[in-house]
Order: structure tokens, then sequence, then C-alpha cells
């Protein structure tokens, strides 16, 4: 196996570990930000207001998302296991 082949499945694997995680994070990035901001403007500093909103969003978006990540995850796995016949060489 050579080292280019190495990085290349590497920045691939990097890569679809990035795009597949990027909407749930996102998602809870964004909300946790509206939710600090709504504390901070409101003076309610109560931990549940800031966890529950984001834990309800991101598992919103892995049901909306979800088919999509599994497809992405899936694709790369079968590159890889199609290929291990010409990466071992």
């Amino acid at each position: 196996m050579d080292v280019n082949v190495i990085l290349t499945l590497s920045k691939q694997a990097i890569m679809t570990a990035f795009w597949v995680s990027l909407p749930i994070l996102g998602v809870a990035l964004v909300v946790g930000v509206i939710i600090s901001i709504f504390q901070a403007a409101t003076s309610i500093s109560d931990s549940v207001l800031g966890f529950a909103p984001k834990v309800i969003v991101a598992g919103l978006a892995l049901l909306y998302m979800g088919p999509w990540m599994m497809n992405k995850l899936a694709g790369l796995m079968i590159y890889l296991i199609s290929n291990i016949p010409n990466l071992v060489r």
C-alpha cells in the first residue's frame, strides 16, 4: 500500500465524517446560540433551558438527515470494501 493511497483514504474518511456530523452539530450550534441570547436577555440561568432544546432539535435533525448520513457512510464503506484487493497490493 502506497503512502498516497493511505493519505487519500484518510482524507476521504475525514471528509465523510465531517460532512456526516455537520448537520447535527450545526443545528445544535444555532439553537445553542439562540438559547444563550435568550437566557442573557431574560437573566434566566436554568441549565435545562439550554440543554433540552438542543437535544430535541438534534434528535429531529438526526431523524430528518439520518437517511442521507447513512447513505454517505454506506457509500464510503462500499468503496472501501469493493477496493480491498486493489488497496492491499
